[in-house]
């Protein structure tokens, strides 16, 4: 069934007795050609291109929970590709440009808003930074304007440009960036794959793995052994559970990441506005809610809920940029796990053991992602062979010195 506004209206004429349900629950095959571990935005995506692209359909995604409620529902719905460094440049332009053909590829409304993205520049180091990742963005094709402080008043003149200790100078404009109804996405992709015949298997956790001689024969699950030629992982924050099943340990920690967002407002902010001198960032949403967000947590959790200092610190951040914040009430926050690695960007990669594959570490960068991280570990696992663009993205690169620091911070991952 293709969805359409003619649907719409004629189900809107017949009692809307035509809908299906938008993707089936099956139970699990002995066996299967690909078996993907997480149902969140990559597993879903992974599926649909290995589907799309490369013809396999003979394919289980196994989520333990329910498809959206990890963290593809759970973040600040935030897409861009303004990124310096070439090993991830090339990889996020080539996501942002599926995400602006994805509702029309996928058939599902995933209220894609390019309303672009400001960032604030309150120094004339931050200039200097500012101009050179600007420019390294218009050679990937991202495109970038740097605007002076007039520029950004005619934006948003509600911004505090008279404060002596944070003064707004400029900012990088990305107009091409916006934001994404996050769990849209999932059940898009999720709908897309189902209808290439792929199995969305809900809760079923995965318990283990069955690896012999050096070779994944598939994986345990709460609905028994599920076989196939090919294991690929992608949990986000559960990573280094996940993969210790299999007696990995990952270069990667989980973290907490909140967000929050206040009650509904009349439109006041169009665009993303990130806020140079501390870590808040903040958007609204088509209710009227301003979503914003800031540093993680800094200590190790796998629990989807915050403390209160990070929180302070990131309505702090709020205040110094828009002091109008203070007048607004926050109704509700949450909270996701972010698989941080030592670098600070991803991995899309064979392991060591036959059969089994890993995508993750994707810390902040996840979302925004989704629809390369699909498109490229699908590549991987229908040829055996990295993307160009992902080609950086190795397990091993910490060997050879094959580091992609993108905020140069080290090997902390909790700064990144």
């Amino acid at each position: 069934m293709r969805y359409s506004g003619l649907k719409v209206i004629k189900e809107a004429l017949t009692g809307h007795k035509g809908w299906r349900p938008t993707w089936r629950n099956p139970e699990p095959k002995a066996r299967y050609d690909v078996v993907i571990i997480g149902g969140g935005g990559h597993g879903l995506a992974t599926a649909y291109y290995l589907a799309k692209n490369h013809g396999i359909t003979n394919i289980a995604v196994v989520e333990k929970g329910w498809i959206g409620g990890g963290n593809v529902g759970r973040n600040t719905t935030i897409v861009r590709s303004n990124y310096l460094l070439d090993g991830n440049g090339p990889f996020y332009e080539m996501s942002l440009k599926l995400w602006e053909g994805l509702e029309q590829d996928f058939n599902y409304n995933a209220m894609v808003s390019q309303r672009g993205i400001l960032n604030l520049v309150h120094s004339d180091a931050q200039r200097d930074a500012a101009r050179r990742r600007g420019n390294a963005m218009i050679l990937n094709g991202s495109g970038a304007e740097l605007l002076d402080a007039k520029g950004v008043r005619a934006m948003y003149p509600f911004l505090n440009f008279d404060s002596a200790r944070f003064p707004i100078k400029g900012g990088l404009l990305h107009r091409r960036g916006g934001t994404v109804r996050h769990d849209a996405v999932a059940w898009g992709y999720a709908r897309g794959a189902d209808l290439r015949g792929v199995d969305i298997i809900q809760n079923c956790e995965v318990t283990g793995f069955r690896i012999e001689n050096g070779k994944c024969l598939g994986v345990e699950t709460s609905k028994g052994f599920i076989g196939a030629s090919k294991v690929a992982s992608c949990v986000a924050g559960s990573s280094s559970r996940v993969m210790e099943k299999a007696g990995m340990r990952l270069p990667i920690e989980s973290h907490v990441l909140q967000a929050f967002v206040t009650e509904g407002l009349k439109p006041v902010l169009d665009g993303v506005i990130t806020f140079g001198a501390g870590h808040f960032y903040c958007s609204q949403s088509d209710k009227g809610g301003l979503v914003f967000g800031g540093d993680l947590d800094g200590y190790n959790s796998y629990a989807q809920r915050g403390n209160l200092p990070v929180f302070e610190d990131v309505v702090e951040g709020g205040m110094a940029l828009i002091p109008a914040l203070g007048r607004v009430r926050v109704l509700r926050s949450w909270g996701g796990i972010v698989d941080m690695s030592m670098d600070g960007s991803p991995f899309i990669d064979k392991t060591h053991i036959d059969g089994l594959y890993f995508n993750g570490g994707w810390c902040y960068g996840g979302f925004k992602a989704t629809p390369a991280s699909g498109w490229c570990y699908a590549h991987l696992l229908a040829t055996g062979q990295p993307h160009d663009v992902a080609t950086d993205f190795r397990l091993d690169r910490f060997r050879h010195g094959g580091m992609i620091d993108e905020k140069g911070q080290g090997a902390q991952p909790n700064l990144h």
